[in-house]
């Protein structure tokens, strides 16, 4: 790539756009050590509800291939006995945002939703700065924020209804 002369200035030519694919990702949810976790396990082991699985937004990049970004939002302590009960009675609890690198995507489960050409980390950074962290299943959840993740980064609303209705498809 060389550089242009402009009316006695030197310009950059612009560099290319790096495009991310956007991928969603689902796993089972995490539940108190014991019989909850065992049940939640077995439930996605053998696909009995949609419903039961955390969903997460995951990133790779070309500029990156052997580094995945993954994005989600879940209770601050999944695994304790208050969440489990604040859950089942509807109550909001205290919820975190979540960002890591995994070094490949998931061999299941996990479905290409769109790519964008935009700076991931700083639209998610941009995005987390106005997510509500009280979590309420149902209402406010990994699924809500796997929603609005996707739909700021490629622009499709309600993701997991159109994955839902493949899935179901598919069985």
């Amino acid at each position: 790539m060389g550089f242009m002369i402009v009316a006695n200035s030197i310009v950059k030519p612009p560099s290319p756009a790096i495009i991310s694919d956007i991928f969603v990702a689902a796993v089972p949810l995490t539940a108190a050590k014991g019989p909850p976790q065992l049940v939640m396990s077995t439930a996605y082991s053998l696909h009995l509800s949609w419903d039961l699985q955390h969903f997460m937004v995951l990133s790779t990049s070309p500029a990156l291939p052997s580094q995945v970004l993954v994005f989600d939002f879940q209770p601050q302590d999944p695994e304790s006995v208050y969440a489990a009960l604040a859950v089942l009675s509807g109550r909001k609890i205290p919820g975190v945002l979540k960002s890591r690198k995994i070094k490949k995507l998931p061999n299941m489960r996990c479905w290409k939703v769109g790519s964008c050409n935009v700076d991931v980390e700083d639209m998610i950074h941009k995005f987390n700065n106005g997510w509500d962290t009280d979590l309420v299943v149902g209402q406010h959840d990994c699924r809500h924020y796997t929603n609005g993740v996707v739909e700021c980064l490629t622009g499709e609303k309600d993701v997991l209804d159109r994955l839902k209705r493949i899935q179901k498809s598919i069985a």
